[in-house]
């Protein structure tokens, strides 16, 4: 799990996500083993009322549109500005070209293509076009995200364009979002028979799994035991994933999930990513749709320190389904 809690990531932060191939970040409290960041709940006064998302204004609109999007859904869009140094005061959205898909619901999460460009200059950041990688975004229930890129997406259909501009620090950056496909909540394949020795997995309608804790001694090496076979794309070292995951102790004690947490969970540069080395060893050479469950010893876990509720020297013990890689 992480080491500190961690909320999603909203406007000023979604510039990092290129570099990350836009593995946008969901709304768990915890995952595995992350390192801090400037959003963690750890820096935020617990006590203090939560600080409303400041809402655009008129004149934000009536810049959006001017900003001219070019280029048909499903290849790089050219972004133009008006102007330069391009500005608005809040975040601000709308759509440049409706999509011809299914339609877009309130907590889809959604595979997506994205551009963008410097409000400075106009000079281009990044494209998951050019990067020949996609990345995933959630559309937030309950006002986490980015609300008014959320709400323009919600009743929105697949193949659109979205237009959105974003303050970060003093600059405002533009992009362009295609939402491609929605992405399931769950692993989808074939049914695996249980392992004697091993936790017991069942799930729930939803898919939310529950572990059933084994009687015999806990193993010393990594367990990754396939529970449903996915017929997706091979996880490979450096990829991007998006997970649901569900961790207890070996004797069945809960102490994290991203059922729980309200949103999938996504690991960016699986093999090498600020995860637990059982995550990092077990979910390369996974496949999307699978569902595995992992056993991990405390040397491939936290070891001999305690982590929250995870005591010290534990054997960890994780059902996870793999819902993306890119």
């Amino acid at each position: 799990m992480r080491r500190t809690p961690h909320r999603r990531l909203a406007a000023a932060a979604i510039a990092a996500l290129l570099a990350l191939t836009l593995a946008a970040c969901s709304d768990d409290d915890n995952g595995p083993d992350a390192t801090p960041t400037a959003t963690t709940t750890a820096d935020t006064d617990a006590t203090a009322a939560p600080t409303a998302p400041a809402t655009a204004s008129a004149e934000d609109v009536a810049a959006l549109e001017k900003v001219e999007v070019e280029g048909k859904p499903g290849s790089e869009p050219t972004i133009t500005l008006p102007s330069t140094p391009f500005s608005v005061s809040a975040a601000v959205a709308r759509v440049a070209t409706p999509g011809d898909g299914e339609a877009i619901a309130a907590g889809d999460t959604l595979e997506i293509q994205l551009t963008a460009v410097n409000g400075e200059d106009g000079e281009k950041l990044g494209s998951t076009y050019q990067d020949k990688a996609t990345g995933t975004w959630s559309v937030a229930e309950d006002g986490s995200g980015i609300p008014a890129l959320d709400e323009v997406l919600v009743g929105e259909k697949l193949g659109a364009q979205v237009v959105f501009a974003l303050v970060s620090g003093d600059v405002t950056q533009v992009y362009v979002l295609e939402p491609v496909q929605k992405i399931g909540s769950r692993a989808q394949g074939e049914a695996v028979a249980p392992v004697e020795g091993l936790p017991t997995v069942t799930l729930a309608e939803d898919g939310a799994p529950t572990l059933t804790a084994a009687t015999a001694d806990a193993p010393t090496e990594l367990v990754v035991q396939p529970l449903i076979k996915g017929t997706g794309k091979e996880v490979e070292e450096g990829d991007n994933i998006l997970v649901q995951y569900h961790g207890a102790l070996w004797d069945g004690t809960v102490f994290d999930s991203s059922w729980a947490n309200g949103q999938p969970f996504p690991v960016s540069s699986i093999g090498n990513a600020q995860v637990i080395d059982g995550w990092n060893q077990g979910l390369v050479g996974t496949h999307v749709g699978d569902q595995v469950l992992l056993v991990v010893p405390p040397d491939l876990g936290y070891g001999d320190k305690e982590n929250g509720k995870i005591p010290a020297n534990s054997t960890l013990v994780f059902v996870v389904d793999v819902l993306w890689a890119s």
